[in-house]
């Protein structure tokens, strides 16, 4: 079998797509990795068809403008690949955007942090640019409450354009945690009721350093902790929560997971800010076969850092690792691909992270 049919036969594993479409979607992914760009015309000459390009290229087209994914099976699918339900996750929410022309592309995106890089379940194409408003935040939270109602949530990590009364009333109401960054200004109200603005509880902090208040305060009218670092080029970060601020700061830290999948769907790997398309509905389908390439991407980095650890860079002061999981398993898979001295049974073995139901010892798999 080549490696269009043994694709097609793990994602129809989970998906219950009709054939053609499935075969659209698997051809489309590998040429994806292939080209490394979201770019349909780049996508349609490395698409494995006998068809002319013109005629790929309009397949491609129809794809997005016909198929129906069903998103919740998308992320249910993304979830167990990665997590179980008994565990206490975090939240991010956060959105990517750019111009295409005089187009403003906007995505907000919810994901789990995890392992460096936020895994992306849900998201929403804005209608517009600038910031998200209360409803739309409420309703991308919404989606995956509903879609895991049984997931501990250890709390929603988000950065200071989603600091507001509304959201923090929503989410206490729905008694969800939240680490959410406030801006310096904020007006604050003590418990003797002493009118602050935010940064004054942190006066003293130096440089490098972090502190815990330890009372309850009030903000937009809603009682909260509040926790503060100040950074070495004397940045202060204020984040409030409606749990205990103890550890706030590094929890609130894991945030940066999220843009760290935003670098590697756009430049740093799938260059998702290369695509033509406007319609908001069709760039939601993008982001699936975007979600999905990551997803198998992470995982077979996962695996293949297990039997061939990734390595530092040789820099004496720098000692992180020259690729994260996502680019470790992005190149592997795009070196089966392209490279035709790589063996079919090599690229069978990298489908099998793509099966949440698989979990055989990894010296097998490699």
């Amino acid at each position: 079998m080549n490696k269009v049919n043994e694709l097609k036969v793990m994602i129809g594993q989970t998906f219950s797509w009709n054939k053609a479409r499935l075969d659209c979607f698997v051809r489309m992914l590998l040429a994806l990795f292939a080209v490394r760009t979201v770019n349909l015309s780049e996508i349609a000459v490395a698409f494995a068809s006998e068809a002319e390009i013109s005629s790929r290229y309009k397949r491609l087209q129809r794809f997005f403008a016909q198929f129906r994914f069903d998103y919740s099976q998308v992320a249910c699918w993304i979830f167990k690949l990665f997590f179980s339900e008994n565990k206490s996750l975090y939240l991010t929410i956060d959105r990517t955007n750019w111009y295409w022309g005089k187009s403003k592309i906007n995505i907000f995106v919810l994901g789990i942090a995890y392992e460096g890089l936020s895994i992306p379940l849900f998201w929403q194409a804005l209608p517009k640019a600038g910031n998200s408003n209360f409803n739309e935040r409420c309703f991308l939270i919404s989606r995956f409450l509903s879609a895991f109602p049984q997931i501990n949530i250890a709390g929603l990590l988000a950065d200071r354009e989603f600091a507001s009364g509304k959201l923090f009333r929503w989410l206490n109401a729905k008694k969800v945690p939240f680490y959410i960054r406030i801006k310096e200004g904020s007006v604050i109200a003590s418990g003797n009721r002493k009118i602050l603005t935010a940064k004054k509880f942190f006066n003293g902090l130096k440089p490098k350093t972090s502190k815990e208040f330890p009372m309850a305060v009030w903000i937009f009218r809603q009682k909260v902790y509040l926790a503060g670092s100040r950074s070495e080029r004397g940045e202060l970060m204020i984040v409030a929560t409606n749990k205990l601020p103890q550890n706030a700061i590094p929890i609130y830290l894991r945030r940066w997971e999220i843009e760290c999948l935003f670098q590697s769907l756009k430049g740093r790997g799938f260059r998702f800010e290369e695509t033509h398309m406007t319609s908001l509905e069709r760039i939601e389908k993008l982001m699936v076969l975007l979600a999905i390439g990551f997803c198998w991407a992470h995982k077979t980095g996962e695996w293949r850092a297990t039997l061939k650890p990734i390595a530092f860079k040789k820099h004496p002061n720098n000692f992180r690792l020259q690729n994260n999981f996502f680019r470790y398993g992005f190149d592997f898979i795009r070196d089966l691909i392209i490279n035709p001295f790589k063996k079919i049974s090599h690229f069978k073995r990298c489908l099998l992270p793509l099966s949440p139901l698989i979990r055989q010892p990894l010296d097998i798999l490699f």
